[in-house]
């Protein structure tokens, strides 16, 4: 086959849509290792290089804004209403820019997860644009209201000039794509055995001791360490750095390492609401303990069809904040449905792409 250059435009927010993207790239690079690869985003290259071990192109590149967020769960409106506005004054100028990348780079298909103007920008340079999601930016911005019902009516128009559209688990109707494939759940694998870890970071208590906080890139400002204290015979694990030195909180440094390692190695993963904490937790079939999220309406979704087919506990912000964690003393309660996701995400949407890229060699 020729070579081809796919090109991955990925949303500005979070590390979530990040690592769930850089996981179908991997895909596709083990597929077909002489696939160019080019991500466009702002997320940090070690995140990336973490997930795709391969060789890539990183083109810092904002293309949409997101929600503005201090940490994972406060929402800044005003701020993301203002970077919206200046966002849309831009419009002309970022696809210009983003439709002569395209066409100079070579790039036979674009993967947009899930910035709404890179579909205008490959429209413009004559490239066939899929995206992936279980969300557009339309969905939680319209359900803010007033003027940010005028931003999701722009974002639409956007995403109706996709392509195709890959679907992704506890996904809102995107009914606005012409096109939808469903596809099970995306993101990465462990790298180490449960044993390897355990040892390299002295973990001795039992899996059912054991829990994961994982709080997405943003982390969460107001974490109760203390409350471990109550639970000493416990593990805990941690990315955040910012973290106290406590006796049983392990503290994770070490950016080869993802989230997605330790899941293994633990009873229950504690999590804020995101689609790729939860993808991963329930490709491995861990637990997972999610706080409510009502001003983001990605969140009631997410925990809604967690509880649907997910071993799972939910907690308000202030059972978090300010309790004593007795959800720890109980069981998980068990899926409320007999649905079961398909795992196989990454493995769907990379063999669309590698067969496209195949039918579309000169």
């Amino acid at each position: 086959m020729t070579r081809r250059t796919l090109y991955v435009a990925i949303t500005n927010h979070g590390f979530g849509h990040a690592t769930r993207a850089a996981s179908v790239a991997a895909t596709v690079k083990q597929l077909v290792a002489d696939t160019d690869i080019i991500l466009a985003t702002t997320a940090p290259r070690w995140l990336l290089e973490s997930y795709l071990k391969a060789p890539f192109v990183l083109r810092k590149q904002a293309l949409d804004v997101g929600v503005l967020q201090p940490d994972s769960l406060t929402v800044d409106r005003p701020a993301t209403l203002t970077a919206l506005r200046q966002l849309q004054h831009r419009q002309g100028e970022l696809v210009e820019q983003e439709a002569a990348f395209l066409q100079a780079a070579g790039v036979d298909l674009v993967l947009g997860d899930i910035p709404p103007l890179v579909a205008i920008a490959a429209k413009a340079a004559n490239v066939p644009c899929w995206m992936m999601s279980n969300f557009g930016w339309d969905f939680i911005y319209r359900a803010w209201g007033g003027e940010f019902g005028a931003i999701a009516d722009w974002i639409q128009n956007c995403f109706a000039q996709a392509d195709r559209l890959f679907r992704l688990p506890f996904h809102e109707p995107m009914a606005v794509f012409s096109d939808i494939t469903d596809v099970g759940l995306t993101g990465g694998t462990p790298q180490y055995s449960a044993a390897t870890l355990r040892q390299r970071f002295d973990i001795t208590a039992d899996q059912s001791k054991t829990v994961l906080l994982t709080f997405g890139g943003l982390g969460l400002a107001q974490i109760p360490y203390g409350t471990l204290q109550r639970f000493a015979d416990w593990q805990f694990i941690t990315f955040d750095r910012q973290a106290p030195d406590l006796p049983n909180l392990c503290k994770i440094s070490d950016r080869t390492l993802r989230p997605v390692d330790f899941m293994p190695l633990c009873g229950r993963v504690v999590s804020k609401p995101g689609y790729s904490t939860f993808s991963e937790a329930c490709r491995l079939e861990v637990p997972v303990v999610t706080i409510t999220r009502d001003d983001f309406a990605e969140g009631p979704l997410l925990v809604s069809q967690l509880q649907d087919c997910s071993a799972h506990q939910v907690l308000t912000p202030q059972a978090f904040a300010e309790g004593a964690w007795e959800f720890l003393e109980t069981a998980p309660n068990p899926p409320l449905t007999s649905q079961r996701l398909s795992k196989t995400g990454n493995q769907e949407i990379a063999g669309a792409i590698v067969d496209f890229l195949r039918d579309h060699s000169s």
